[in-house]
Parts: C-alpha cells; structure tokens; sequence
C-alpha cells in the first residue's frame, strides 16, 4: 500500500513465534513533523533536505500540507527535499487539519512568515482532549491577534515581539509551536516549563542549523534570540524513541532474544528502567539496546508523565506486556485521560485488566488467546500486535490504518526477525 493512503486493512497474526535478529529504527515521528512545519521559515530559495525520514501516514499528510500552501516536496529514499520559494498560502483546508493533530505545528511558522494564518481544529487519534489554548496565549503574548469564528482559527500579526511566556504544563506541542514563532520575532522570548522531550532538543538543533539562536532545549527553559531570516540546510532526523521501545517490548512479551538498533539509549532510559523492574535483561551499547532475555513479573506502579519519564506513547504497550507479567500491576495514566481505549480489545485476548478512572490494574495471566480485535489509535494498534504475538492461535487485528500514522510496515519489520504476521487489504 503507498504510505500516503489511508486503506482498509486488518493484521493476521499467528502467535506464539520467537523474535530473534535484529532490527534498525528510523527517524522519530515526533521529531519529523515539528521539522517538516519549521522548513516554512527558510527564506532562501535553496532547498532544505532532511534524512533518516520515516515512510509513514502522517509523513505524507503533511507533505500534502505544505504542497497546498505552494511549497515543493519530493520524498525518496526516506529522505525529503522541501522547497518553499513559492509559498504564498496561509490557509490549510479543513480535510487536511483534521487528517493528523501535529497540523497545528504550522500555526507559528505561517505566522512568522506570512503574518497570518488560518486553520481549524485539528484532528488525530482520539485518546483525549488536547487543549490548544497553550498554543495561543504564548502566540498572544508575542503580539499575535487570534479570532475564533465558525470552527475557523484566524491569526495575524504584522510583526511579532519577544518575551516571556510561562506555560501552565510543559506542553510539546505549544514548546515546539512557540520555539517556532519566536525564532523571526523582535528581540528575545524566554519560554518557562518547557517540555524537555529529545524532540524538543532536535527541532532546536535544525533551527539552529538554519540559522536560529536558541538554546536551553532538554531543559525547563528556552531562550530564543529573534533573528532576522533563516536559510536552508541540511539535517538528520534523531531516532524514534517510541518505536524502538515497541520492539524491545516485542521481544519481551515474546521471552526473545533482539538487538534493536541506530537509536539513543539514554531516550529510553526510563522505559528499560521499568522494564528491568517488569523481569527484562537487557543490555545496552552505544546505539542499540538488546533484550536477552524475559522472565515476566508484575511492576507495583507505572507512571506515564512528560519526559524524562515514561511516555504516554508506550503506556499501551507496557500494558500488554504485563499482562504476561506474574501478578497485579497498575498503571496510572497522568498525560491522557481517554488512553484506555485498548483494555476492552486486550480483555479479548483474555487479559484480565478492570479500569477505575486514570489508573488500570493489571492482573497477570498465564497465556493470552487470539480472537479478532480493533484498532482505536496509534499507540493502542502497537499494544494489540504485542499481544497478538505473544498469544496462542490467530489474532486479527481490525482498522490498521491508525497504525499506519507512525510505523513504517511495522509488519514487514516483524517478519524480518521471525514474526507470522501478514497484512490483509479489504475493500472499502
């Protein structure tokens, strides 16, 4: 299937195989998108050229994004050329807003280049509400007029000034968002809580490779100095933390042995912590992490918060991993409060898990069985192929499209190192 399709289509698993091998990561989700939004504010006519870019959905919804607004995108190879001398719209069409939340990005870009831009509410997995108000106060406090009329978002801004913003929670997006606005703004911005997510800090190292002076990502505060134009560049997208933290946990649930490669170990540092806690070896070198072996056990309490702690994005995974685990483990989700929405889909597969409003309590079985399930987002599509590896007989895994958003042919990655997973296309 071409990657910029959204098709119809369900995973058939045959459970029960062992991992073994080795697997590479591509480039971060996460990272990719805040960098494709930020290539606007090259002002020269030169092309922009980014590697180790993931072949995913949500790639080329937003290649669509900046095709409409008039740039030239050219995809190849996991590599993009972004060309924006032509770039003339401020205005991103509804259907493609609602395609994908990270659209949003393009809101203090547009700004800072355009002086106006206009959106809509954007779309993406349904895990909860993700309030943008963070978003438009820190546009508001640099000078920005926001108007809200008929579902439609309206900024303008004939020049943006620095100066302090205080974010209320250390939000990703408004960090990224905000980073963006004030890199062309008069003066200096200090942005306080800032997220500190790897993310962060690789969106200011390809801003800062344009031409930007920003410093403090990885921290709770960023410091931008406005500059008065920025060029083009060239520039490698870090690792997919998130990714790589579903094959290790692929391996674990499976009790294999696998070598998960070209990532940065400490971005997970909190994710093989817990994992250890949970029975996992694993062993760790430069640029990969190995799981050597598992022998499952419950974890008393698992946390999601903002980095560096665990990421809400593997929560779901950690979730089906200790299904396996030997005794009661709970979960408290802290980031999103609609990111259960996979625990009635793992209970088919005969997991025993109950749900009391943010916190999950996770009674350990001895196997898991397979039956047909549904995908209700990204993240929850990952859990439920952890599962369906790890359980006896054959698991048919509805609406992959969610899946799609954010792993490259995850399936063909699977089947590389030993995995009985075919992907199944049905007619809309």
């Amino acid at each position: 299937m071409n990657r910029g399709e959204k098709g119809m289509g369900m995973f058939v698993i045959n459970g029960g195989n062992k991992l073994h091998g080795s697997l590479f990561v591509k480039g971060a989700k996460n990272s990719m998108l805040p960098i494709m939004a930020a290539s606007v504010l090259n002002s020269s006519d030169e092309t922009i050229n980014l590697y180790n870019i993931p072949d995913i959905y949500d790639m080329h919804v937003m290649k669509k994004i900046l095709q409409s607004l008039g740039a030239e995108v050219h995809f190849e190879n996991n590599a993009l050329q972004i060309n924006v001398r032509n770039l003339k719209s401020y205005n991103i069409s509804d259907d493609l807003m609602r395609e994908m939340r990270s659209s949003i990005f393009l809101m203090g870009p547009l700004l800072s280049k355009l002086g106006k831009v206009r959106v809509t509410y954007p779309g993406g997995c349904s895990i909860g509400p993700r309030p943008i108000d963070l978003h438009f106060k820190g546009l508001e406090a640099m000078g920005a007029v926001i108007r809200e009329e008929n579902g439609a978002i309206t900024a303008s801004a004939p020049r943006l000034i620095g100066t302090e913003i205080h974010l209320d929670y250390p939000s990703v997006g408004a960090t990224e968002n905000l980073m963006m606005t004030a890199v062309l703004a008069k003066g200096k911005t200090v942005i306080h809580n800032a997220a500190k997510e790897p993310e962060i800090v690789d969106l200011q190292n390809f801003l800062n490779a344009m031409g930007a002076r920003i410093r403090g990502a990885g921290t709770e505060t960023l410091r931008i100095d406005g500059v008065k134009d920025l060029g083009d560049c060239s520039y490698k997208i870090i690792p997919d933390r998130i990714v790589a933290g579903t094959y290790l946990m692929a391996a674990a649930i499976t009790g294999s042995n696998l070598l998960v490669k070209g990532i940065i170990p400490a971005h997970l540092d909190a994710v093989v912590a817990k994992m250890r806690e949970a029975g996992v070896v694993i062993q760790a070198a430069d640029d990969s992490l190995e799981v050597i072996q598992s022998n499952l056990k419950a974890v008393e309490t698992l946390r999601t918060l903002p980095y560096p702690g665990f990421p809400t994005d593997l929560q779901p995974q950690m979730m089906a991993l200790l299904t396996l685990a030997k005794g009661d483990s709970t979960i408290i989700e802290s980031v999103f409060e609609a990111r259960f929405k996979h625990v009635d889909e793992l209970n088919r597969l005969c997991a025993n898990i109950t749900v009391d409003g943010r916190t999950a309590f996770v009674r350990g079985v001895n196997k898991l069985f397979g039956a047909e399930v549904d995908t209700t987002d990204l993240r929850a599509g990952a859990a439920l192929i952890l599962a369906g590896l790890a359980a006896e007989g054959t698991t048919v895994i509805k609406n992959i499209q969610h899946i799609d958003r954010g792993y490259e042919r995850i399936e063909n990655d699977l089947k590389k190192v030993g995995a009985d997973i075919e992907r199944v296309q049905m007619l809309k």
